[in-house]
């Protein structure tokens, strides 16, 4: 197995294309293209000096890697941009999540640079859609019709297919846009080979010899990406030109000299951070990294000379060869955790098949089967990636534990329309009933046996879909009829109620929009005499009495208004809460006051004690320190409220008095 082998992610699919899979773009090259490159490859293995470059590109398989990768990624000037594509797990999403995810993608990111993301998730959509066809399917012959009739489609299917269509015109539109590009950049790039080689044959003054070949190093550089079936060969083919150009012709020696010292100096920092690299923990960014160094070392910097060439090679091939091996490392790790993710998802489907084998005889032990199996095809889902050898083969053994089971809950519930059938008579017959009784007078007699019937049709259970709404409204609407008629009886009864309540909603509004005098005693006055106004009034009807409780938070709020000692305010206030509470019958909510009250004094008690033991803290610190004077006036102020609420247990003693 060779390094190129090895470099493989848990899916087997090589790191390098984990970016994007590019689609390969069919140039069609003009016929002296190809033959250009031929001949340039011809002169190049004529000669019988060995370059620098052609040495390295033999060097060993993950080298043929890396270089095959950068020059997929010559097609593609954005390529960079792939890699901020965020990565997630497709599997465990929903359809409708895909679809989101799939626009999110065309929204914020350029489409060649989405490719593999778009195709898995298609990929993931198509699985779970199928998934969802074949329940569908199933429930439709169930019901009776015929299998070659069935067609299903739903709204999330219509919008990813509209949303793939896009996709696949705009990619479409941008490969052929740089197909042309491609070609012309391809010409370009040949045409500055030539005059490089041109340069040799030129008798002109040495530097503007020199001056022409920087020029045309400078155009190359630019000259924009070519098909990658053709990179390394035009790459090695430029290459070979540039060191005949040092090497073969008599070049200035100062000139050759300070070009291969600035290459030299440029690749041992490469090396460098190569080596910086091979310590990195993140493999895949320390790879990708690695990638572009090796585009530098061969597209931006020419050759070293002689003397160095083998030995910064095989330096820089030392540290791409450890992160090869900590890169192969992390894929190990990988694969058992996927292995560990395979145990998981064969544990669900054996649960799954374990449901699917019980004999559950009732509606609500389907209904829990049903809860379970949703529970663990969403755990199915989020177990992540499995190893890509046995992902279609654990994939259909979900969907078939999946599929046993809903076939046996079909099974079950065709069973079960018999009984549907049998329930549908015995809730006309409630019906009946219902409507026999709805104009009855003697309301004694009639309630409870309308209470009665509206129990033993919960109980019933279910009756056929197509009859289910049109019977309930049926019985909904006599027991309505009769339970209208018996409060309406009942509210003539209690009219005075009623009408007490409507008095009160009255006072409420007079109450929201009384404006306060300057006068606190005249104030305070106005607001008892509208409590008493209140009370004057008398009882609501029972589901009417949230209306005390608006009325005396009203009532509260118009105190706090009062332009008064607010201690003061707050035991008027309180004064009027305790005539509410008065009831000679029942001293519960008395019971209840006097309880609060007790609690509340012993709290402002202990939190008195716990501020007085902090002073002792402050033996050494003067009293008009800020801390000092704070502590002392929060004791003030909890005392004030103790004496407050003192007064209010004596209050509340003297109610029961």
């Amino acid at each position: 197995m060779s390094e190129n082998d090895n470099l493989q992610d848990a899916d087997g699919k090589k790191e390098v294309e984990s970016t994007e899979a590019t689609p390969k773009v069919q140039t069609e090259i003009k016929t002296e293209v190809p033959s250009e490159i031929e001949k340039l490859e011809e002169e190049t293995s004529s000669e019988e000096q060995v370059t620098e470059h052609t040495t390295e590109v033999v060097k060993d398989d993950l080298v043929d890697e890396i270089e095959a990768s950068n020059a997929e990624d010559a097609e593609d000037e954005s390529n960079a941009e792939r890699h901020e594509v965020e990565e997630k797990d497709y599997h465990a999403m929903t359809m409708d999540e895909l679809v989101a995810e799939t626009s999110r993608l065309l929204e914020r990111h350029k489409v060649q640079t989405i490719s593999k993301h778009i195709n898995e998730i298609k990929s993931e959509f198509n699985a779970k859609f199928s998934e969802l066809l074949d329940e569908k399917k199933e429930e439709f012959i169930e019901e009776g019709g015929n299998e070659i009739d069935f067609y299903y489609t739903n709204d999330t299917k219509k919008q990813f297919n509209s949303l793939y269509k896009d996709y696949k015109q705009n990619i479409n539109a941008y490969y052929k846009e740089r197909e042309q590009n491609l070609k012309q950049n391809l010409e370009n790039r040949l045409q500055i080979i030539e005059d490089i080689k041109g340069l040799l044959g030129v008798e002109e003054n040495m530097g503007t010899t020199y001056k022409n070949f920087k020029e045309l190093q400078d155009k190359w550089r630019t000259a924009g990406p070519i098909p990658r079936d053709k990179y390394n060969n035009a790459w090695n083919t430029y290459h070979h030109h540039v060191e005949r150009f040092y090497d073969f012709l008599h070049l200035n020696n100062d000139l050759r000299d300070m070009d291969f010292k600035h290459n030299y100096d440029q690749k041992l920092k490469i090396i460098e951070r190569a080596e910086e690299l091979a310590e990195d923990e993140n493999t895949n960014r320390s790879f990708r990294e690695l990638q572009v160094l090796h585009k530098l070392w061969k597209e931006e910097l020419g050759p070293v000379g002689k003397e160095h060439r083998e030995e910064i090679w095989e330096r820089f091939s030392k540290a791409t060869k450890a992160i090869h091996d900590k890169r192969q490392a992390y894929f190990a790790d990988m694969d058992k955790a996927h292995e560990k993710n395979l145990e998981r998802k064969e544990e669900i489907i054996a649960q799954i098949t374990a449901i699917a084998e019980k004999k559950s005889t009732s509606h609500s032990a389907w209904q829990n089967n049903i809860k379970e199996i949703e529970t663990l095809r969403d755990a199915f889902f989020k177990a992540g990636k499995v190893p890509l050898k046995v992902n279609e083969g654990t994939w259909a053994k979900f969907k078939g534990a999946v599929r046993t089971f809903n076939r046996g809950k079909n099974s079950f519930y065709k069973d079960l329309k018999k009984d549907q059938f049998d329930n549908l008579k015995k809730k006309k017959d409630l019906i009946q009933i219902a409507e026999d009784n709805k104009d009855g007078e003697d309301f004694a007699t009639i309630t409870p046996l309308m209470k009665k019937i509206q129990d033993e049709w919960k109980k019933i259970g279910h009756v056929p879909r197509r009859d289910s709404d049109k019977i309930w409204k049926q019985f909904k609407k006599a027991c309505n009829h009769y339970f209208d008629r018996m409060h309406q009886e009942r509210k003539a009864k209690d009219q005075h109620l009623f009408d007490a309540f409507d008095k009160k909603v009255k006072l409420l509004d007079q109450l929201k929009t009384l404006e306060l005098t300057e006068d606190p005693k005249a104030d305070i006055k106005t607001l008892q005499d509208k409590i008493a106004e209140w009370k004057e009034i008398g009882y609501v009807p029972q589901n009417k009495r949230y209306i005390d409780g608006k009325f005396y938070k009203a009532i509260d709020d118009a105190f706090d208004k009062v332009k008064m000692d607010k201690s003061k305010v707050e035991m008027i206030k309180f004064e009027s809460k305790l005539e509410n509470l008065a009831d000679p019958n029942d001293t519960r909510l008395l019971d209840n006051e006097y309880n609060f009250i007790k609690k509340r004094i012993d709290e402002i008690k202990s939190e008195i004690n716990q501020l007085e033991n902090n002073l002792q803290f402050f033996s050494n610190v003067k009293s008009d320190n800020p801390l000092v004077k704070d502590v002392h006036k929060n004791i003030a102020k909890h005392k004030t409220d103790l004496d407050t609420w003192k007064a209010k247990l004596t209050k509340v003693r003297g109610m029961y008095s």
